[in-house]
């Protein structure tokens, strides 16, 4: 394997705010704020996770309030299915969306997307709370010094994929951006070549200037 891919244990947050089936919703409502969080796992047993609640989740109950003089609350035609729980079982979105903690950082941020959330409850193989990774978490990753790039990308892709004599290649890295310069005896590795720096963690783009390496006369 070319490179090193960093998981998403090596990214999200350890110490995580949770709550149970049974959390009422003031309760819910004091962690978010409490952790400065949008959403709050449920989990149940051995922290098996059953759920999600997030603030949507729990708006619907306070689009019941009502400024009515007589401070009676009045529960709209279309009311969502949440409003007026009280407690996290009945609020939380289930199953819950989560993400495996060897999952690469790409593989989290396809799940994310794909499920429109901004972070995710992070499992282990049992189906254990582990983690959370959030959207910023898995850009933290792209803070990589450029010189940690290039060295990564000569050790394990140019001095594996295009070794001399067959490449005679220089690595430069600016803001992200690989670049790769110089003779290249076989053109038909470039696009295997650019996959794999795009592989590496960090790297923002990649782009080649190079020439075919001239055969010895």
């Amino acid at each position: 394997m070319y490179g090193s891919t960093y998981i998403v244990s090596d990214a999200m947050t350890q110490t995580v705010a949770a709550v149970g089936r049974r959390a009422p919703f003031k309760e819910i409502v004091r962690l978010m704020q409490e952790w400065q969080v949008s959403a709050l796992p449920v989990t149940e047993g051995e922290d098996r996770v059953v759920g999600v609640v997030s603030e949507a989740d729990l708006l619907p109950t306070e689009a019941l309030r009502d400024d009515q003089p007589d401070g009676r609350a009045r529960r709209e035609p279309a009311a969502p299915a949440t409003a007026g729980a009280l407690t996290a079982e009945d609020l939380m979105s289930a199953p819950a969306v989560t993400v495996p903690a060897d999952a690469t950082l790409a593989q989290a941020a396809r799940i994310m997307a794909r499920a429109g959330v901004k972070r995710l409850p992070v499992v282990d193989g049992h189906g254990r709370l582990a983690g959370i990774v959030s959207r910023s978490d898995l850009l933290k990753v792209f803070l990589r010094a450029d010189e940690d790039i290039a060295e990564e990308v000569r050790r394990d892709v140019v001095s594996i994929l295009l070794p001399p004599p067959a490449s005679i290649l220089r690595v430069e890295v600016s803001d992200g951006v690989v670049t790769l310069t110089g003779r290249l005896r076989d053109t038909a590795l470039v696009p295997v070549a650019a996959r794999l720096v795009r592989a590496v963690e960090g790297v923002v783009d990649v782009a080649f200037d190079l020439a075919p390496v001239r055969p010895r006369a």
